[in-house]
């Protein structure tokens, strides 16, 4: 071999070599390169993964807050400071499984404005070792009340062909239904002795509107001609004696910063509500009466609970006609009451008990209206008696009453007066108001007993309209006794 050509294949081999080295080297580079990517892909990743690790942790914490309080108004559904007494916000701790503490809740309570049942809980949780990160949880819960159904009943219910109901409805005995429901019918009862029919027991909510519905245990049929939104049974019941409790709660709150009146030493108190925001109340003396003359005999109308005659008196030095309005707006009265009147933007409660709170037995009669000014949640009255909430002998002809009422022990509903239009009366022609034309209830009714307003042999309202009042709701009038547990009404993030 030449020594030229020794020389090139050296130099070609020397070439080669150090053109692998810089591809090595290269390649190396751009490897290192990528790996310190990864690397640091790898970490950025991490971290990410971490730092949603400890959000969805402070999300947790924060879920725990909210649970813990929803937990503390079940027990005590009017403490709105965490059991302090003090303004907020209430800081608790949070611990792991193996009790390790990890993290902080702080809760913001925001109580219910007046007129409302509606609380809004804010929580916000973070971890200890990373307090900057912080999830915050806003829950509204309102706590319904008796004012949250059109109708709710501690007996047997039946309504009739024509009746058309907008609220919910639920009986702790068994409903018959034969009109048309746009809400939720519910009983506590499975099935019941219909006492209006024969026959064996029938559906806790029922119709005899055609096709009849089959008895127990047949499967029950949906209905939507008559349950617009269905019916249901057995549910709960819901707790009448419990308002006992309230009672005295309300008796409390009237003699602190309300209007107190004990007994009246007569027959009751006529309480008369006046837009400008103040009432009148006066000492019913006498009742009115009606009687009438069978041969020699004359009988009287029994149970007329219509005012005679009435007169004002002197309540904590002033006069009782034009008193304001108490700041709380809740009236206990130990007696027998008669009301009507008008509202313009008051929100009040009414109240006749008589000790022992849990068997008096003090009435609520209603003969003449009882008037919202307001129809959109600004106006409320509720009216709460041990026994009846009752429609009197000399009513109004087309009466409407705008309130939630409670007869706790009692009905909600007119006595029976028979006719006696053929005999001779006294007043003259008196007995005509056995027969009345049109009552209007807006808002709520909650009876103990039976209601009704109304007989089969005529007598009593020929119409019967029951509009309930969805603005009631949740924002019932003031203090009125609720009927179970807070609601969620919303979730959200902030």
């Amino acid at each position: 071999m030449s020594k030229s050509r020794y020389k090139f294949k050296h130099l070609t081999n020397v070439n080669q070599t150090g053109f692998a080295l810089v591809m090595l080297l290269v390649f190396s580079s751009i490897f290192v390169v990528l790996l310190v990517a990864a690397s640091g892909y790898v970490v950025s990743q991490a971290k990410v993964t971490n730092a949603k690790i400890r959000d969805q942790k402070a999300l947790e914490i924060a879920e725990a807050g909210i649970t813990y309080y929803r937990w503390h108004l079940a027990h005590v559904t009017d403490d709105f400071t965490d059991g302090t007494g003090e303004p907020g916000p209430y800081v608790h701790e949070y611990y792991d499984i193996n009790g390790n503490l990890i993290g902080e809740y702080s809760l913001n309570i925001i109580p219910p404005e007046s007129g409302s049942t509606v609380v809004t809980i804010e929580s916000t949780g973070y971890l200890i070792d990373f307090p900057k990160t912080k999830r915050t949880i806003a829950l509204q819960l309102g706590n319904p009340s008796f004012s949250s159904f059109a109708v709710v009943a501690n007996d047997e219910m039946r309504f009739g062909t024509g009746t058309e109901i907008w609220g919910p409805v639920h009986s702790n005995d068994g409903i018959r239904f034969d009109g048309y429901a746009h809400n939720i019918i519910s009983s506590t009862r499975d099935q019941y002795n219909d006492p209006d029919h024969g026959g064996g027991d029938e559906f806790g909510v029922h119709t005899h509107i055609s096709p009849v519905d089959p008895q127990p245990p047949a499967a029950v049929p949906s209905r939507p001609d008559v349950f617009g939104a269905g019916r249901l049974f057995p549910v709960a019941p819901i707790d009448f004696n419990g308002i006992t409790t309230d009672l005295a709660d309300l008796k409390a709150r009237a003699i602190d910063n309300g209007i107190y009146l004990g007994a009246s030493g007569a027959q009751g108190y006529h309480i008369h509500f006046n837009p400008d925001d103040t009432v009148d109340i006066t000492r019913v003396t006498s009742q009115s009466s009606c009687s009438y003359r069978w041969w020699f005999w004359w009988f009287a109308y029994s149970d007329i609970w219509s005012i005679g005659n009435e007169s004002a008196f002197t309540y904590e030095s002033q006069s009782s006609i034009g008193l304001p309005m108490p700041t709380n707006y809740i009236i206990f009265v130990e007696d027998d009451v008669w009301v009507d009147g008008q509202v313009d933007g008051q929100r009040v409660t009414l109240i006749a008990a008589r000790e022992p709170l849990a068997s008096g037995d003090a009435t609520i009669v209603v003969n003449n209206d009882l008037e919202y000014i307001n129809y959109d949640g600004t106006d409320a009255i509720g009216l709460i008696a041990q026994t009846d909430i009752s429609v009197g002998f000399f009513s109004e002809d087309n009466l409407r009453i705008d309130a939630s009422v409670i007869a706790q022990n009692g009905r909600v509903g007119r006595y029976y007066y028979p006719n006696r239009s053929g005999y001779t009366q006294s007043p003259a022609g008196c007995a005509s108001y056995v027969y009345r034309d049109t009552l209007t209830l807006f808002g709520s009714l909650a009876s103990n007993d039976r209601y009704g307003f109304a007989y089969t042999d005529g007598t009593g309202y020929l119409f019967r309209n029951l509009n309930f009042d969805s603005n009631l709701f949740y924002a019932p009038p003031p203090n009125f006794p609720t009927v179970g547990e807070y609601a969620i009404i919303s979730w959200e993030e902030k």
